[in-house]
């Protein structure tokens, strides 16, 4: 790695332990809402059996998501967000059209 990448990534590792100790702010910030996996499932009208078996995902995970357990993460939370959004995506992909 050549001194000016390494320089930099060290700046970049020490900027990030100021912004988690809080000795420093971060230049942006996310705030994504939790989804609302029950209203979402309940627009589908599927029991969570069906509904987990829609989106790949134990019954108990759908469970601990709409009890507030546990929260969708990654691309489960990405596609609860197009099923609430577009939930006709979600039919044409699993029909296959």
């Amino acid at each position: 790695m050549k001194e000016d990448m390494f320089d930099e990534l060290v700046a970049s590792v020490r900027e990030g332990g100021k912004i988690l100790r809080g000795k420093a702010k971060a230049s942006r910030v996310f705030n994504l809402k939790t989804p609302d996996v029950k209203k979402i499932r309940a627009g589908f009208d599927l029991s969570q059996a069906e509904f987990a078996t829609l989106l790949g995902v134990s019954v108990k995970t759908l469970q601990n998501w709409e009890q507030g357990r546990r929260a969708p993460e990654g691309a489960a939370r990405v596609l609860l967000q197009v099923a609430a959004d577009n939930p006709q995506a979600i039919w044409d992909v699993v029909k296959g059209r």
